[in-house]
């Protein structure tokens, strides 16, 4: 019989399932709302004086006034935030900093309110709700949860709590999950990613998990370390374990790894998470993307990918955007940034509801030759290849090669394999075939023999581990990105004899 709270946890599911039919039905008025309230609020700010909000009345005329910024550009103000100024980019002063280690700036340090803060926490729980209510299930409720994050460890300036954003989220946990919420708080602050994976196995290895969350790559190593401790799989070891929720990566190359490491299939939800908001999260078991939190204090713009580095992109909302096109994210919020790029691609899959996915980075794309393939295609590719088959796939990335020592220049593919091909050139032959199918450019320059077809290396066993310990950044929030146009990475696993 359900408990008290699973059955309480249907009503509520509901009531929320209506709150956001309602928004999302009605998708260009929601964002006009959230438009008009955003200017509105900031006006006053030092950033809204400098950009005139006070004569902006349409999106047209925020786009003259308002350019594209990424974090460099926006720095400056934030500088003047973390300095404890108020009302800069927002209104008074942050709640929060989330500190994120930026690629070419060092530390980021992007800010949270207590505006932003709730629809961090909000949306997290309504994917959540919208799961019982489209399946019934509640039972998991009842269980234990695990969610792998960072420390919930902060540090205080200027009246400003800095931290990672899943640290910051654990303080704001419902009080009526805290008992059945795992690890232990002790076991959260561990800041050093190996020890704290083999103390959070050895606080759940007896207990009755339900939920668990995390990125696919971390939560992989902790289930590496369940089975070499117990000698069970996952599956017999939490026997009511049946919702894996995840982020910040695709689960599709995770996938057939992760139903062989539990042993049976179970549901999950993806979610769009960042430190610069929540933006999207999967609200239907049979339906491909996440819908688009279009109600959550976040105003969206997008940019076709391909046009993006030309000196005007045309920006538009999401009244024009198409269905399956390449575009750069921009986001205005309650936190305070404006006209932002995030870095992310991302490609609508329904517009009744708006519903997306993540395609890859604006960054982190291989066009050493023109072909412009981005990390979708090269994840879609692995799929394919590996589908009907016995291959199995720790984790990859691809780069290119553009002076090799003989021959054309090519695509690198550096995979590691849990379980590896009987005939690694079917692989090759296969990834090809799907990539050339994909890239109309890519195909062009392979016939053209500009490029000639990629080569897969073999990746030892937990190198993609042993590389990110070795750069600091094992754990957390982290992740090997699918693809890159330079050799940064590829080369420093050649050159650490992570290679076969």
């Amino acid at each position: 019989m359900a408990s008290f709270k699973a059955a309480l946890s249907k009503i509520f599911a509901k009531v929320i399932a209506r709150k956001i039919d309602k928004w999302s039905s009605q998708p260009i008025e929601t964002q006009q709302k959230v438009f008009r309230n955003l200017i509105s609020e900031a006006k006053h700010t030092t950033f809204g004086i400098d950009h005139n909000f006070d004569s902006i009345n349409s999106v047209e005329a925020f786009q003259r006034n308002v350019p594209i910024r990424d974090y460099e550009e926006l720095k400056p103000y934030v500088e003047r935030v973390v300095a404890g100024e108020q009302d800069i980019l927002w209104k008074g002063k942050p709640l929060y900093f989330a500190k994120t280690s930026g690629t070419t700036s060092g530390a980021k340090y992007i800010p949270i309110t207590k505006e932003s803060m709730p629809t961090h926490i909000e949306a997290a729980r309504n994917a959540i709700l919208l799961y019982i209510n489209e399946t019934g299930n509640s039972k998991f409720v009842d269980g234990k949860m695990i969610f792998l994050q960072g420390s919930p460890i902060l540090e205080e300036k200027h009246d400003i709590k800095f931290g990672r954003l899943s640290g910051i989220v654990a303080h704001f946990v419902p009080k009526y999950l805290q008992k059945n919420r795992l690890p232990s708080l002790k076991t959260n602050c561990i800041e050093d990613w190996e020890t704290k994976i083999d103390a959070i196995v050895e606080e759940t290895i007896n207990e009755d998990m339900s939920i668990i969350s995390g990125i696919p790559p971390w939560v992989q190593m902790y289930f590496e370390k369940l089975i070499e401790k117990s000698g069970k799989s996952v599956g017999d070891l939490f026997q009511n374990f049946n919702l894996f929720i995840f982020g910040g990566v695709n689960y599709e190359p995770y996938r057939a790894k992760f139903e062989n490491l539990i042993g049976r299939k179970v549901d999950s939800i993806e979610l769009y998470p960042a430190s610069e908001g929540f933006f999207a999260f999967q609200d239907k078991q049979d339906e491909e993307g996440m819908l688009l939190q279009l109600d959550s204090g976040i105003f969206y713009e997008f940019i076709e990918a391909e046009h993006f580095f030309e000196e005007n992109p045309k920006r538009i909302t999401i009244a024009d955007v198409k269905l399956s096109v390449n575009y750069v994210m921009i986001i205005s919020t309650t936190a305070g940034l404006w006209a932002y790029n995030i870095g992310d691609t991302i490609q609508f899959t329904s517009l009744k509801p708006y519903r997306l996915i993540v395609s890859g980075r604006i960054k982190h794309f291989i066009s050493a030759f023109g072909e412009h393939v981005i990390g979708k295609e090269v994840e879609q590719a692995l799929k394919e290849a590996t589908e009907n088959t016995l291959i199995s796939v720790n984790e990859f990335t691809v780069a290119p090669q553009i002076s090799p020592a003989e021959g054309l220049p090519y695509h690198e593919w550096l995979i590691e394999f849990e379980n590896e091909p009987e005939n690694i050139q079917e692989l090759v032959e296969a990834l090809e075939q799907s990539l050339q199918k994909q890239n109309s450019y890519y195909l062009d320059l392979i016939t053209g023999k500009v490029l000639k077809p990629l080569k897969v290396t073999r990746v030892t066993k937990d190198g993609f581990q042993t590389y990110m310990k070795l750069i600091g950044k094992l754990g957390g929030q982290n992740k090997i990105p699918r693809l890159a146009n330079d050799r940064k990475i590829a080369d420093s696993l050649h050159q650490l004899n992570l290679t076969k």
